[in-house]
């Protein structure tokens, strides 16, 4: 580290190691945050990253946590400081931006109200004044109409929206550190650039060092000056950005830029349609009273499409664009008018009770492994629990088709008698993909379903649903907003805004001569 004693950094951190309830997440880490810069901390879920950002502030529960080490602020040591000195520093100098902001933001007060308080603390500013300030703060973070918004609640602005109030929140005393934890993981490809941007252009304005914890490092790229790349509670590699980006020393630093799923696949022979829908709509009731007109959202608005045996059909379009809604109608889960045919069968006039032979044809994957598989199951009866409902067997027949599956998507059958909580991110999915898989489906409907895992993890799930298509000729209906999982999967795809198919056709010609403007703005977001 030569030639930076003379800079006073804002931030060192000496030999931190922590500990829940025995177990060490962090290992004798030693890192600096200097005045006016920007520095990554990435590495995969799990690493350590948010507990290195949380020990800063003292943020980590103190029941069982056992922390040592020096963290220093401006000189001053933080372990073990009073609780007295972290209020003053906590919100005011030293700030933070959580990645959920709905479970950081109070739901029961207004936007004005909860920038208030933070002003009302740390500067004594109320009334007239802090109303001037809040309004000059959303101004800055980008929110439209700005006071419009005072009296708005959380729920009622879009995620995007939300992280940006956060992000006013924690300008609010003007911070000489911020530290940003996986602020955009929630977000579209195209609201996630804004937000970095936005970060990054009030860093330089501010003159405030910035921390940026994210496991994505194509996405640090165009803000951080420096990276440390963590691995399991330790940094094994730190370096200036463009030098980390041209030349990365350490095996798993290279794993991670890496880790984009690759190629195009590629197929234009025309095989038999196993899917048709025809001018699919699905609205949504917004109120509207006794003697009101009802008033309708039309979350999808004429859609059609074919899926044939054996491709994938990716449906494309931000957070908010109809797809999921489109999915769910297309399993019938929705009420919806048009038609649907599924292997040349009309589905859309059957009852519920109609639709249940049909059912075992067409399989969900779903974004959130853990939200869809019930804890209180183990694995086999998880997978097994279809095969009881819609293929009744016997008992051995039912553990060797289990066993059999597990070992498709590459998980250890003796795993089976163990409960989801005990699975990482990546097992779960896998374990939700088997259970797709066990009814050797025609259809199977993958909703955003590597969304929520680290990159490296997504590579594998995509090697393994294009390597499960291969093997058994599967057909998918996949839903991302994620284009470059979608140029690894799909064979032709359709762009949706606001509930109309805005383009369609091929993967790889859409990809390399996007004709619509809105397709070519997901594209730029997606490689910046």
């Amino acid at each position: 580290m030569k030639g930076f004693e003379m800079t006073e950094n804002l931030i060192e951190i000496r030999d931190l190691s922590v500990a829940f309830n025995g177990q060490t997440v962090v290992r004798k880490l030693c890192l600096d945050v200097r005045p006016g810069e920007c520095l990554a901390l990435v590495g995969e879920s799990g690493s350590g990253k948010s507990v290195t950002a949380h020990s800063i502030l003292q943020l980590l529960p103190e029941a069982g946590t056992e922390t040592t080490g020096s963290v220093r602020y401006r000189g001053q040591e933080l372990l073990g400081a009073s609780p007295a000195t972290l209020q003053k520093l906590r919100g005011n100098r030293i700030a933070m931006i959580f990645q959920e902001p709905m479970t950081s933001l109070n739901p029961l007060h207004s936007i004005e109200k909860q920038i208030g308080e933070t002003l009302l603390l740390h500067k004594g500013l109320g009334g007239k004044q802090a109303q001037a300030r809040i309004l000059e703060l959303l101004e800055l973070v980008g929110i439209q109409k700005p006071r419009e918004r005072l009296k708005a609640y959380p729920h009622q602005l879009s995620g995007g929206q939300r992280q940006r109030v956060m992000i006013a929140m924690a300008l609010a005393c003007e911070p000489e550190l911020l530290i940003a934890d996986e602020p955009t993981t929630a977000l579209d490809v195209t609201v996630q650039r804004k937000i970095l941007l936005l970060l990054k252009s009030l860093q330089q304005r501010l003159g405030m060092s910035l921390l940026l914890i994210s496991h994505d490092l194509n996405l640090v790229r165009s803000i951080a000056q420096r990276v440390c790349v963590m691995k399991a509670g330790e940094i094994v590699e730190q370096a200036e950005c463009e030098t980390l980006f041209c030349a990365p020393q350490h095996p798993y630093s290279r794993l991670l830029l890496d880790a984009e799923p690759a190629g195009i696949v590629l197929n234009h022979e025309v095989r038999e349609t196993v899917l048709q829908v025809d001018d699919l709509s699905v609205q949504f009731p917004l109120g509207g009273g006794l003697f009101r007109r009802k008033q309708y959202l039309q979350a999808v608005d004429g859609i059609s499409l074919t899926v044939q045996r054996g491709k994938t059909l990716g449906i494309v379009g931000e957070s908010g664009s109809g797809k999921s809604t489109l999915g769910q109608a297309i399993l019938r889960l929705l009420d919806a008018s048009g038609a649907i045919r599924f292997q040349g069968e009309a589905l859309e006039g059957l009852t519920q009770k109609q639709m249940q032979p049909w059912r075992k044809q067409m399989q969900v994957v779903f974004q959130d492994p853990f939200g869809s598989l019930s804890p209180r199951m183990s694995v086999a009866q998880i997978i097994s629990e279809g095969l009881e409902v819609h293929a009744p067997c016997s008992l051995k027949d039912r553990e060797a088709q289990v066993i059999r599956v597990l070992e498709d998507v590459g998980l250890d059958p003796a795993s089976r008698h163990r409960y989801p909580h005990e699975f990482s991110g990546g097992q779960r999915q896998r374990i939700a993909i088997a259970r797709a898989l066990v009814l050797k489906p025609a259809l199977i409907l993958l909703d955003e379903p590597t969304s929520a895992l680290d990159r490296t993890v997504q590579k594998q799930v995509v090697a393994l649903l294009l390597e499960l298509q291969e093997k058994y000729g599967l057909t998918y209906l996949f839903i991302s907003h994620d284009l470059a999982v979608v140029r690894a999967l799909a064979h032709d795809m359709i762009v949706i805004k606001d509930g109309k198919v805005v383009e369609r056709g091929p993967s790889d010609e859409v990809f390399a001569a996007p004709q619509h403007p809105y397709t070519r703005e997901l594209l730029a977001a997606a490689h910046p």
